[in-house]
């Protein structure tokens, strides 16, 4: 049988040529570097893809290996999380001579979430490619998305399914599957709960009063429209003496309670049926006079010791973290200015001091507040009634973590000095500059 007729050829040719770009869905190469944060590690795994049928090319069986990189690998619950999903190593090159142009590539894909979440996250990449040259290696590819992180625990990254869609002539797709799915892991993220910070608060007309009288109570911060409990408090017990307040549109209340209870000796006021300490505010120090009769032929002696007011003062207003490289970045390390806590109340209330974080912005550029995280000390003067506990070690972020705390008791107060190492996570190819972000910090 002789050759087929020079047009024919000529069309086969054409086509090969335009569908050579359709193999780099097994074949993409690993020049590209991940993003800023955690690199995960390169992975193998079997690939099956389908050219266009109108290639005339047989499906295309390989190996693709392949990373899976996040920016955070510690987020908290609700954080989002940018994926980038990098096919790295290519299994066969351009199989024609003919060069391939540049940017006619746009990749699209899916990571797969295990372990404490599931699910899959849609990544897709820019049209950008390298010219490919006859024969040669196909170019890398990197494709990106996020997704928000909805359970703690340990959550794997696989690489999954993706698609090469070329814009070369004519517009085409070349789906590639995972042949035994799930990939291997390529990176994990240890997720953890939040514990969102208690920012209610009361305040009380009066520290004191008879059997009978009438205290009025005022909250702040309280959830607007809520119905809120006010209470009497015996030392940890709560007491008879209870009335009901309804929060308005800016989470602010004020209103009468009536304290018949000797034994009071504070007041709370919480959302819901019983206290809770995330859903409450107080004790605030409230005592009930004693009005006992003074027996015949005695002299009743009174005294009286004045209670302080909760403050604290710091030992500077600054803090210059340390210099990163840029193409390197990593932890930008300091100490907090030291804080210095005196309650002098005299009541059963402790105490909490949180803190939150704005992003660090600098010269065209910003770093996430959620690359700053501490880890808090709290030491507590001799004779002070109460003891302080530092807060967990961990992120600190724009929603704000506790710092350092006392609980209540029957009897609270005392001085207290708390610090805490800081460290920046700065991503490696930070535009270089300086980078400032606002520490607050509420006393409550």
């Amino acid at each position: 049988m002789g050759s087929p007729p020079r047009s024919r050829r000529s069309r086969r040719w054409r086509w090969i040529s335009l569908f050579g770009a359709t193999a780099l869905a097994v074949t993409a190469g690993g020049a590209l570097a991940c993003p800023a944060g955690a690199a995960g590690t390169n992975v193998d795994f079997a690939t099956h893809c389908i050219p266009p049928a109108v290639a005339g090319l047989p499906p295309i069986d390989g190996t693709t290996t392949a990373a899976v990189s996040v920016d955070n690998t510690s987020p908290k619950v609700g954080d989002t999380v940018t994926v980038t999903y990098t096919v790295v190593t290519p299994a066969a090159n351009n199989p024609t001579a003919l060069a391939l142009p540049a940017d006619i590539m746009t990749p699209t894909g899916k990571v797969t979430l295990g372990g404490a979440q599931t699910g899959d996250v849609t990544v897709t990449g820019p049209k950008k490619n390298d010219p490919v040259p006859g024969y040669g290696t196909f170019p890398s590819f990197s494709m990106t998305g996020t997704f928000t992180v909805t359970s703690p625990g340990a959550i794997t990254l696989s690489p999954g399914d993706y698609n090469i869609h070329t814009s070369y002539i004519l517009e085409l797709d070349t789906p590639c599957t995972v042949t035994n799915p799930p990939a291997p892991v390529s990176e994990t993220v240890t997720a953890t709960s939040t514990t969102p910070v208690n920012n209610r608060a009361i305040s009380l007309s009066s520290a004191s009063g008879n059997p009978g009288d009438s205290v009025t109570v005022s909250g702040r911060n309280f959830t607007p429209g809520v119905t809120v409990t006010l209470a009497g408090r015996s030392g940890s017990s709560q007491t008879a003496d209870t009335a009901t307040a309804t929060a308005g549109s800016d989470g602010s209340f004020s209103a009468p309670l009536v304290v018949n209870d000797r034994t009071t000796t504070g007041i709370v006021a919480y959302e819901g049926s019983t206290w809770s300490d995330g859903t409450g505010a107080g004790p605030a120090a409230y005592v009930v006079n004693d009005t006992t009769p003074v027996p015949p032929g005695s002299q009743k002696l009174t005294t009286t010791v004045k209670a302080g007011t909760l403050s604290m003062s710091q030992a500077g207003d600054a803090v210059t973290l340390s210099a990163v490289d840029f193409g390197q970045g990593g932890a930008s390390t300091g100490s907090l200015q030291t804080v210095t806590v005196k309650d002098f109340r005299g009541g059963p209330a402790g105490w909490s001091l949180t803190g939150k974080v704005t992003d660090f912005t600098g010269p065209g550029a910003k770093i996430d507040a959620g690359k700053l995280s501490w880890t808090p000390s709290c030491a507590t003067k001799a004779g002070s009634p109460s003891t302080c506990a530092a807060g967990s070690a961990g992120t600190v972020g724009s929603s704000g973590a506790t710092l350092a705390s006392t609980p209540d008791s029957t009897l609270t107060g005392g001085e207290f000095t708390v610090g805490a190492g800081l460290s920046l996570d700065v991503p490696a190819f930070t535009p270089p500059g300086s980078y400032s972000g606002v520490l607050t910090l509420t006393l409550t």
